[in-house]
C-alpha cells in the first residue's frame, strides 16, 4: 500500500517532520510517500495563504496518482483544498483535522484543539463545526507562528504547553488535539507530560487512509465530488484546467 502525504506549504523541513510521524504509525506493508508542494506559501496561516496553497496541492495529487497511490493525506490542519482534492482524486483523500477530531471522539467526550495563531483558530473552529464536533470540541490558539515550531531559540513550544495546560484547566478537556502538522514530533512528549491522550492528525490520517484503502473504498464520484468537468482555464491558471491537470 502506498500513501501519498502532501505538505501543502513549501517548507521541506516540515515535510520531514510529517513523514517521520507518518512512518512511526504506518503498517509494515505501507509505503509513505511524503512530498512538499512545489509552489505557494512557506506556511499556511489563515484563509489567504490557504487559497494559494491549493494549486500546488492539486498538482502534487495529479502527479502522485500517475505513479500509483492508494490514498492521499493532506498534512495541514486547515484541511487545505480538501473538497477540491476529493473531486480531483480517484483514491481516498484524508484531511488531518477531520481525521484527528473523528479519532479523538472515540476516546474522549470533551477535547480541545490547540493550534498556532488566532487567524488559524477561526478556520479550524469552522471545520470543527462542519465535522459535527462543536458541542464536544473547543479550539485554542497558542499565538505562535507555524515556522517558530522549528526554531529552537523561540519560546513556541513553551507557549504551546501553556495553552494545553489552560485547555485542561479551563475547558476541562479530556484529550488534546495538536492543531498543526508541524507539532507532530511532540505527541509522545506531551502525552507523557500532561497524562492525557494527545492526538496528532498526521498519524490519525495515516491509519484512516490505510483502513479505507484496505476496504477498497474511495470517494464517491456522484454529486459533490464528481470528477471536474473539462474546460479551459485562462491566464496564469491555464495549466490547472481539469482536462489538462487530470490528463497531464
Amino acid at each position: 500500500m502506498r500513501i501519498l502525504i502532501i505538505n501543502p506549504n513549501t517548507t521541506a523541513s516540515m515535510t520531514a517532520t510529517i513523514a517521520d510521524s507518518a512512518r512511526r504509525v504506518a503498517g509494515h506493508q505501507t509505503e509513505i510517500v511524503a512530498v512538499t508542494s512545489s509552489m505557494g506559501p512557506v506556511s499556511i496561516e489563515g484563509y489567504y495563504d490557504e487559497v494559494f496553497a491549493i494549486p500546488g496541492l492539486l498538482k502534487a495529487i495529479a502527479e502522485g496518482e500517475k505513479t500509483g497511490i492508494d490514498a492521499v493525506v493532506i498534512a495541514c490542519f486547515d484541511d487545505t483544498g480538501l473538497d477540491a482534492a476529493r473531486a480531483l482524486a480517484n483514491v481516498p483523500v484524508i484531511g488531518i483535522c477531520e481525521a484527528a477530531v473523528s479519532a479523538t471522539a472515540f476516546i474522549a467526550q470533551k477535547f480541545t484543539v490547540v493550534t498556532t495563531m488566532e487567524r488559524s483558530r477561526l478556520p479550524v473552529e469552522h471545520l470543527v463545526h462542519r465535522y459535527g464536533m462543536s458541542s464536544r470540541c473547543k479550539v485554542r490558539a497558542a499565538d505562535i507562528p507555524v515556522l517558530s515550531l522549528e526554531d529552537p531559540t523561540s519560546n513556541a513550544r513553551d507557549r504551546l504547553r501553556s495553552e494545553i495546560a489552560l485547555a485542561l484547566k479551563e475547558d476541562r478537556a479530556e484529550a488534546i488535539v495538536l492543531g498543526c502538522a508541524g507539532m507532530a514530533d511532540l505527541t509522545a512528549e506531551l502525552r507523557a507530560e500532561f497524562g492525557v491522550p494527545v492526538v496528532d492528525g498526521v498519524a490519525a490520517a495515516v491509519k484512516q487512509a490505510e483502513s479505507l484503502a484496505a476496504l477498497g473504498l474511495s470517494t464517491a464520484k456522484r454529486g459533490a465530488y464528481a470528477t471536474p468537468i473539462s474546460k479551459p482555464y485562462r491566464g496564469m491558471l491555464e495549466a490547472f484546467g481539469p482536462g489538462r491537470l487530470i490528463g497531464s
